[in-house]
Formats: C-alpha cells, sequence, structure tokens
C-alpha cells in the first residue's frame, strides 16, 4: 500500500490549523501513521482510496472530516482552446486518453515531490503498474497546441526526461530505466505511441517516458495532463484526481477536446454523482439506530454532499471518489463518520468453541521439527513471477501454474506452485549477514486450481553438500511417520546426480539436493546451497 509523505508545514498552510491535531484524526479515516518525524509523517492509506495518495488529497479529506468545511469543495472547468487529436494506429495499442489544462498553479519544491508522489501512487495503484492508465504532466509555456496523439515508427527520436540527447523509441526501451522497466508494454506492436504539439515537439511517449522539453520546475504556472490507457474508466479516475489535487494548490481547470475521426467530447468531466440511500439498509449493516438526519450528517463529514429527504438520503458523490461502486460502500463512510468507537460492542448470537484444524496442527508440528534442527521460519509472498519461478530456476512452466488476469507489476504475476523460489529470495536479500543461513518455510501453494501444502528448506555455507540435505530429510520424514523411498531426480534446479526425488506410495512427493550453480547465480549468491521440499498433506 502506498505510503504518503505529508510534510507538516505544507499541510498546516492548505488547511489553515495545527498539523498535529491532522496526525491524530488521521488514523480514523483509514490510514496506518507509519512514523512520526520532525517536519513530515509518513501515512499508509489503503488502495482504496487512492484521492489520499497526496498531501492536497489528505487536507481536502480533512476538511471536512474536522468540520472546517461542510459543504465539499467543487471545482469549475471552464472550456479552453486545445484539443488532442487521436490518429494513426492509436486505436489499435493504447486507445483511451484524457487530457486537461490547469494554469495559475504556484508549485513549491514541496508541491512538486507530493505531486510526483502522487503521479507514481496513481501508476501502481488504478494504472496497474501503468498497463490500464499512465499520467503524463507537461509544462504547457514550452508547447504549442492542438496537439496530436497517433503511433510513430520505432526509429523516430527525441530526448527523452533526464537525458541531455535523442535517441529513438527502440534505444529508449533499451537504455532508459524506464524504457527498460516498462518495455513489456509495448513487446508486442510494430509502431509506439507518441503525443506531439503543432510544431512537432514531443510531449511524451507514453506509457514510458516523458520529453525532457516538457520537464514541470518551480518555474512552471501552467500544466497540460494527458492519461492514455486500455481503459477509459481508469483513464478518467487518475486524471480527475490529479486535476483536483492541483486545484488544491490554486489552479484553473480547463477542459480539454479530444477529436477521434468525426467525434469530439471533452474531459475531465468533474461532475457529482447522485446516489440515494435508504436509512434502514445503514442501520441493518451497522447495527444501529441512525436518522436520515444523522446518516446525512455523517456522510458530510466524510466529503460527500448529502441531505435527506424522508427515510432517503440523497447522496453526490465527488468526482475524486472512484472507491464509491456500491451502496455498501457509502454506508461503510457512514460507520466512518460515525466512528467505530461509537459503534456498541454486541455478543454475536451463535457461541461455539473453537478447535485447531488438523492442517494447523500438521504445520506446527512441521515448525516445531525445524526449528529443532536449527531453521528459522521465513514468510516469503505468495505471488511471483514466471522469471524468477521458472527461468531463473532453471525449470520449465508448469502446465497447472496460475496466472493473474491483472498484475499490479511484473513481479506478482502468478501463484507459486513452489516454495523454493522464495525462499532463495530471502537468501538473496540476507546475503550481507554471516553464515551458515538455514532457513525453512511451510506454506501453501497452488496448482491446477488447489492449494496443496509444503515443507521447503535451504541451507547456505560453503560446507553445504549431499549428505547434509539427505539427512535432513531423513529426519523430517521419520518425525512425521512417512514411509518413503528415495529415486534418482532430473529437477534441473539441482546439479546433476547429486539430487534425488522422495516418493510415497509410488507418488512423487518432493525432491531435495545440491542447487545448482546456475541457480545460485541467478538469485545472486556465491555459496553452496542445499535445499528440500516435500508436500506434507499427504
Amino acid at each position: 500500500m502506498p505510503v504518503v509523505s505529508l510534510y507538516l508545514d505544507d499541510l498546516e498552510k492548505l488547511l489553515g490549523v495545527d498539523p498535529r491535531l491532522v496526525v491524530e484524526r488521521l488514523p480514523m479515516i483509514g490510514s496506518d501513521v507509519e512514523r512520526v518525524l520532525d517536519d513530515r509523517v509518513d501515512v499508509e492509506f489503503f488502495p482504496n482510496r487512492p484521492d489520499l495518495y497526496s498531501v492536497e488529497g489528505v487536507a481536502r479529506a480533512m476538511r471536512s472530516f474536522l468540520g472546517l468545511e461542510r459543504v465539499p469543495r467543487r471545482y469549475d472547468v471552464t472550456r479552453s482552446r486545445t484539443s488532442i487529436t487521436l490518429g494513426g494506429k492509436i486505436d489499435l495499442i493504447r486507445p483511451c486518453i484524457g487530457c486537461a489544462v490547469v494554469r495559475g498553479v504556484s508549485l513549491t519544491s514541496r508541491s512538486i515531490e507530493s505531486l510526483m508522489s502522487l503521479q507514481e501512487s496513481l501508476h501502481w495503484s488504478i494504472g496497474r503498474d501503468r498497463k490500464k492508465a499512465s499520467i503524463g504532466l507537461h509544462d504547457l509555456s514550452t508547447l504549442n497546441p492542438p496537439f496530436t496523439y497517433t503511433t510513430v515508427s520505432p526509429e523516430f527520436a527525441f530526448t527523452p526526461l533526464d537525458f541531455e540527447e535523442p535517441i529513438s523509441l527502440s534505444e529508449i526501451l533499451k537504455v532508459h530505466p524506464k524504457g527498460r522497466r516498462y518495455a513489456h508494454l509495448l513487446s508486442d506492436v510494430s509502431e509506439y505511441p507518441l503525443i506531439h504539439d503543432s510544431t512537432g515537439h514531443v510531449l511524451s511517449f507514453p506509457p514510458i517516458i516523458n520529453s525532457n522539453l516538457t520537464r514541470v520546475s518551480l518555474n512552471t504556472t501552467d500544466l497540460f495532463l494527458e492519461v492514455t490507457g486500455l481503459e477509459t474508466p481508469a483513464v478518467n479516475r487518475a486524471l480527475n484526481i490529479v486535476v483536483t489535487a492541483l486545484a488544491e494548490r490554486g489552479g484553473t481547470i480547463e477542459a480539454v477536446e479530444i477529436r477521434d475521426n468525426d467525434q469530439g467530447f471533452l474531459t475531465p468531466d468533474l461532475s457529482y454523482q447522485t446516489r440515494r440511500l435508504e436509512t434502514t439498509e445503514v442501520n441493518e449493516l451497522l447495527g444501529i439506530t441512525l436518522t436520515a438526519e444523522d446518516v446525512a450528517e455523517r456522510l458530510v463529514r466524510m466529503g460527500f454532499d448529502a441531505h435527506s429527504e424522508g427515510e432517503v438520503v440523497v447522496v453526490e458523490v465527488p468526482p475524486y471518489r472512484c472507491d464509491i461502486l456500491h451502496h455498501w460502500d457509502l454506508v461503510e463512510d457512514v460507520a466512518i463518520g460515525h466512528g467505530y468507537e461509537n459503534l456498541p460492542a454486541k455478543r454475536p448470537h451463535t457461541f461455539t468453541i473453537g478447535s485447531e484444524h488438523e492442517r494447523s496442527t500438521l504445520q506446527s508440528l512441521v515448525r516445531e521439527i525445524m526449528i529443532g534442527f536449527g531453521y528459522l521460519e521465513v514468510m516469503p509472498f505468495t505471488l511471483t513471477s514466471e522469471k524468477v519461478h521458472f527461468e531463473w530456476m532453471r525449470r520449465q512452466r508448469s502446465e497447472d501454474a496460475l496466472s493473474l488476469e491483472n498484475p499490479i507489476s511484473e513481479e506478482y504475476t502468478m501463484l507459486r506452485t513452489s516454495l523454493l523460489p522464495g525462499l532463495l529470495k530471502i537468501l538473496g536479500a540476507n546475503k550481507h549477514h554471516e553464515l551458515p543461513q538455514k532457513v525453512f518455510e511451510v506454506g501453501e501453494v497452488v496448482a491446477g486450481e488447489k492449494n496443496h501444502l509444503h515443507l521447503a528448506s535451504l541451507s547456505i555455507h560453503p560446507k553445504a553438500n549431499y549428505t547434509e540435505v539427505r539427512s535432513l530429510v531423513d529426519a523430517v520424514m521419520r518425525e512425521l511417520g512417512y514411509e518413503y523411498v528415495i529415486t534418482d531426480s532430473d529437477d534441473p534446479a539441482y546439479i546433476p546426480h547429486r539430487s534425488a526425488e522422495i516418493s510415497v506410495n509410488s507418488i512423487v512427493v518432493g525432491g531435495f539436493g545440491e542447487v545448482h550453480p546456475e541457480v545460485i547465480q541467478n538469485f545472486d549468491l556465491e555459496n553452496p546451497i542445499v535445499g528440500m521440499e516435500i508436500k506434507i498433506d499427504l
């Protein structure tokens, strides 16, 4: 979850109250204060509230929550003369775009840092690591509208951000840090997306990098914003959050006309969405008794424009609140506005005596065994990537591996089918500690849409060898009471003829051996490693 740095002087300037009061109340709106320093507070917000990923968004929310503003601020959007035309093959590559002009912004080092942090946080959350949406911010004074959003040859060249000389788009994907990181988003296209002005000056190469020409600085007062992507809702949500954050800095928002063939439309759309909330539904879900006026008052405290009409509450949802998808989301905000500490504590209607699940009992036993052998338990992520899980392990991708439909980054694209890669990453992150290191995990893997319980361990030190891990396997299988057979293994993750398979009732349930040197190097390690992995829920 994003951690946002809120500088206290900036927060006080935006709110006009003692920032220590804000820090004290922040956890009440759904956040976790990570650390409080002399000049700033670092706060972690939940992914469902991307409008809070900046000091401007936090100040806006706290104005309502603290009762400093009873009616949420509405943002006027005037029509500008700026337009952008879609061309080339852009409809086949990255077809969705939203734009805006924001004028009269007074930027400081604090506000620029907040803006860049907001941009990257939105790339991660709404944009799904720039796949669904990517944001470009440009100094409008360096440009000459109208703009064109089109596709060009990979050999087209311009000067990207942080470079001094023009290079081709294909070279950007190879040598620029952002290009290398996000090249996979354009891996299957023959032409690349580009935004340029009427004189041919390049604004950006979405979703990769902006032009160095349009860099935002302390002297920037007028900005042009463009958000491109694959889904219109994601594009519009990101655009609305950024332009309203800039408006909190005193900027005035102007709409830009998007021209696609013979059609045209304006962005951003900052109109409010109207919802009607039944008071009975709120009371049933929260287990309390509130009047329609009470519900409206709680929602106003959460930044909505709300009033009662009989037993119904009419709620105006701001354009930057992209988390309101259902009436239940409004009910949740009623609870937050009411205060969770004010909800009555009640005993449940049913009462049962709990007992430990057989699976948990087995896990506890295995933990006791491994700790007794001198191993330290670790807990790697359940999500991983094909590169780490298969390529670095020298293994072929298994048919029963499940990939994520919308991964947040290329580091987490699939559910693990093995525990060993995660343990190797743990060793790689701790190679600065002294040897030997012995780690284990007992946890779930997912294969063929089914969960399985595995035990895996690694031991790294200069004298690690097959005898060590074979002795561990024998001891673990004996303690678990399994009758087993050891046979030769052809697992490419291990050194040939220094590894083996474990079978129970003629079924292979695991393997062990000396880890292959190539695998060791892939995880940036140097010393010999022995490991084992066994399916234990037999």
